[in-house]
């Protein structure tokens, strides 16, 4: 039946895709049901179970028959005590033995669909994370997210509720029909010829109930998007003079709302009045017939009103088929969405801690051996065209270049976040495929310009750098990175929560937490992807005097957007479109008068004395 609201103030659902139920679909299920088998003995009991709490309920239109006749004195059913008072207590031990079955079938069902959710849930989430860039790169986080959190909650359902009311309903309205025609055949078929058709209607009239209530949120949804940006630019809409527009376009919007919202209440009251006359039409006229076959004596009293009770029985499991079958296709279309991500490739990544040690050390010597590259997503693309350059173990090597010139796409290929496409990149002379995955970026750090920190403390976010560290590691670490002194002027210290992605925490005091993260791991090969562009002069300062104390004794790739910040580097390396146009120490660079740094160098210094 509909139940659809086209109250326009009703809070919209996300509702979760349908899938098509076919052989492909059926075999994504089969896959997901694989995750059932360890707790495959529970699963089957709870389904014996299932099978006979249904089985029992159809009894009780039978005993509710039989204590009627019984009150007459006419006794039908040679099984049954031929005793009013005997009957009654017949009935509610079957009632107690249904719901102790009952109460084992629900807490089995729940058991197995937890554990098998956990364990999908489990290997979901740990795919996702060992995934490449390039995949997240292609999809949204909200999405990923609502693919572990609104898919798997919708197979959730399915496994605890949906497939088990499915075969409950199935078996109530097989076994009701049977015992309807058991107990009159001719009242049987008056019944079938009408339902079938009612049922078929309601569902048909409740789809396109539930369309207009989707129309009416989706209008509804559109407003608010209006109140939200206008609400954002209000200082845009004032200046502009154009509250009236934003008015107008407003009250449009919900007319439109009233609108759908009114024409759906219309055909929803035309359906709930065509339900009510067809519905109980129907069960007059069934009584009416039951009442004349009583008075022709061809039935008993008690058996029209089993006869009443089935009839319920089957209409209500009729009426809950389509919802079920709604149900169904949307753990469908999750099943599918959750098994995409399980069927992606990703990195070899051992998810056990302690399979994460280092097994070939690197000593820090850099190479890139005609690298070029494109972002798969953008194939077309070439982002770096054969670039060449090497670092040794301790080097400090800087890399410059205008915006879009490939420097922090030189960074991801270091950290193997992704793999050029032709020429080599080398660690310690060897190609870096002859390394884990794990040993790379295990003894390589990265300082980004945007420091991302996680929501808990400040000694959480130091220690990611090394999980087991000590606090006097890490107390040591943030001494080292300029971090310690303003560590302690906040009340609660090192435990000072910083807030989701670190907002409590200037830029400053983030680089430096960064900093000292990354001091902590102690790596062979060090990144500093524009780490002070961002900053005022005093907290590029401070930063500064970090980042040297993290540069010393190990490789560093500088990627530099203040020229000033670079000139002590053993070598920089200039990017143009891709390609290496100069190499060579900040003097040797400086004295090319045509070249591209010093073209850099100069129009910076004239950004700073203007």
């Amino acid at each position: 039946m509909a139940r659809g609201r086209l109250n326009s103030g009703a809070k919209a659902e996300a509702e979760l895709p349908k899938a098509k139920i076919n052989r492909q679909s059926i075999q994504n299920i089969r896959k997901l049901l694989t995750y059932i088998k360890p707790y495959r003995g529970k699963f089957m009991a709870g389904m014996l179970f299932l099978f006979i709490s249904s089985l029992v309920g159809l009894a009780f239109p039978a005993i509710l028959g039989a204590l009627i006749d019984a009150a007459q004195g006419k006794y039908k059913y040679p099984y049954l005590p031929h005793s009013l008072n005997a009957i009654a207590i017949a009935g509610f031990i079957i009632l107690f033995g249904q719901a102790f079955i009952s109460f084992f079938r629900v807490v089995w069902f729940v058991q197995v669909a937890e554990r098998s959710l956990a364990d999908i849930r489990r290997d979901t989430y740990f795919k996702l994370i060992t995934l490449p860039m390039n995949f997240f790169a292609n999809r949204r986080v909200g999405e990923l997210n609502s693919r572990i959190s609104a898919d798997l909650s919708q197979i959730q359902d399915t496994l605890t509720t949906t497939i088990a009311e499915i075969i409950r309903q199935l078996v109530i309205m097989v076994g009701s029909v049977i015992l309807l025609a058991i107990v009159s055949i001719k009242l049987t078929l008056a019944l079938l010829a009408i339902l079938p058709f009612l049922v078929a209607f309601a569902v048909f009239f409740g789809k396109f109930i539930r369309k207009l209530s989707r129309q009416a949120q989706d209008k509804l949804a559109e407003s608010n998007t209006i109140v939200e940006e206008t609400l954002q630019g209000i200082a845009n809409v004032k200046a502009f003079v154009n509250e009236a527009y934003e008015a107008t376009r407003y009250d449009k919007i919900l007319r439109n709302v009233v609108d759908i919202a009114v024409k759906g209440a219309k055909f929803r009251g035309i359906f709930a009045s065509f339900i009510v006359f067809c519905l109980f039409g129907t069960f007059v006229g069934v009584i009416w017939y039951g009442s004349v076959l009583v008075s022709h004596k061809e039935i008993y009293v008690g058996d029209l009103t089993t006869f009443i009770m089935y009839s319920i029985f089957v209409g209500a499991a009729m009426g809950s088929f389509p919802d079920l079958y709604a149900n169904l296709q949307k753990a469908v279309g999750a099943s599918e969405r959750v098994l995409e991500i399980l069927a992606e490739k990703g990195e070899d990544i051992p998810m056990v801690e302690s399979n994460n040690k280092i097994d070939q050390a690197i000593k820090g010597d850099l190479s890139f051996d005609n690298v070029v590259f494109a972002y798969p997503s953008r194939s077309e693309l070439t982002i770096l065209k054969g670039i060449s350059f090497n670092a040794a173990a301790g080097q400090k090597v800087a890399i410059v270049g205008p915006s879009g010139s490939g420097k922090s796409t030189m960074a991801s290929l270091i950290l193997q976040f992704y793999h050029p496409q032709s020429g080599t990149i080398l660690f310690d002379g060897r190609p870096a495929d002859e390394f884990s995955i794990t040993d790379i970026r295990n003894q390589v750090a990265i300082v980004p310009q945007d420091v991302l920190l996680f929501g808990g403390s400040i000694l959480e976010n130091i220690a990611y750098g090394r999980l087991n560290a000590s606090k006097e590691d890490i107390i040591q670490a943030a001494k080292r990175a300029n971090a310690h002194q303003f560590i302690l002027s906040f009340p609660e210290g090192y435990e000072t929560i910083v807030g989701e992605r670190g907002v409590k925490l200037s830029g400053g005091q983030r680089q430096r937490i960064a900093i000292a993260r990354a001091l902590l791991k102690n790596p062979s090969i060090l990144i500093l992807d524009e780490a002070t562009s961002s900053l005022d002069s005093e907290s590029e300062r401070l930063v500064q005097e970090a980042l040297e104390e993290l540069m010393k004794d190990r490789t560093s790739i500088i990627i530099a957007h203040r020229l000033s910040t670079i000139r002590e580097a053993d070598k920089i390396i200039v990017l143009e479109k891709g390609e290496i146009i100069e190499s060579g120490s900040h003097q040797e660079l400086i004295g090319n008068e045509q070249g591209l740094y010093r073209y850099l160098s100069q129009l910076q210094f004239e950004t700073q004395v203007g």
